[in-house]
């Protein structure tokens, strides 16, 4: 905390990242999907709660908001390798991990943002056991229904619906290695590996582990695809308080991830 506070030059307030917020083009009514980090916007005045009421004014319920909400740690132990865990106690921990329950399960690295956003009334999460969404708003409802268990983040799932509403990305202090609008170009390549996820949920009233199709995917390129969209569109960072951020299309954004990728092939 100390090395922030010595690093902000003011305090930064809720007003102070609505007007940010306002110049960087975000206004009323749109619908955006956001990645942050808390710390990158300097010393704020009410943390993340102000950051949370910042967006939501500025976008107000005639618009939407949508964090990706994950929850990786609902997963099968033999992945884990931070830290790993015996082999002998993977079963146990299938047998035994609380099933994913999107009032009360907490987000895995997503930051204090996110986790804040999470609680706030009006938020609704989507059903995924690892890969939910949160989101406030006018469309909340339409876009977080029946997510789909396999392939989460590709058609029919969230992502799909924000591309189809135009909706926009806001990088907050992130770079684009956390735009989870990529995976959706992902799905749209005739690249494929499919592998096999595990999780907790509840079925019919009753704790189960359920198994399910995934990509593998590729997070390892998405800096240096965004690299290149930034440079091909000419997209210049803004500041949001002491944070360098970036907005822009999400249908573009994927179309050129898209683009991007199958000439990888």
């Amino acid at each position: 905390m100390k090395h922030i506070v010595q690093a902000t030059d003011h305090p930064r307030t809720k007003d102070t990242l609505k007007e940010d917020l306002r110049r960087l083009g975000i206004t009323q009514g749109m619908t955006i999907i956001v990645h942050s980090s808390l710390s990158s916007l300097g010393w704020v005045n009410g943390g993340s709660v102000a950051v949370v009421q910042a967006l939501m004014e500025t976008v107000t319920e005639e618009g939407t908001i949508v964090m990706p909400s994950q929850s990786v740690d609902l997963s099968d132990p033999s992945e884990w390798g931070n830290p790993a865990v015996p082999k002998e106690w993977w079963e146990t921990i299938r047998e035994t991990m609380p099933a994913y329950d999107p009032a009360h399960t907490p987000t895995s690295g997503m930051g204090q943002i996110v986790e804040t956003f999470r609680t706030y009334s009006g938020v609704r999460r989507s059903s995924h056991p690892m890969y939910s969404f949160a989101a406030w708003g006018k469309d909340s409802e339409d876009l977080l229904r029946d997510h789909p268990l396999e392939f989460s983040l590709g058609e029919n799932s969230p992502l799909e619906r924000l591309y189809k509403k135009h909706a926009f990305v806001l990088l907050l202090g992130v770079g684009f290695g956390n735009n989870t609008s990529f995976h959706l170009a992902e799905y749209r390549i005739p690249y494929r590996n499919v592998i096999q996820k595990g999780s907790p949920v509840m079925d019919a009233g009753k704790r189960v582990w359920k198994t399910y199709k995934e990509l593998e995917f590729r997070e390892e390129l998405f800096e240096k695809i965004g690299e290149a969209f930034i440079e091909a569109k000419g997209i210049k960072a803004e500041k949001i308080g002491s944070a360098l951020a970036y907005f822009f299309s999400m249908p573009k954004a994927v179309d050129f991830a898209e683009t991007y990728l199958k000439a990888l092939q």
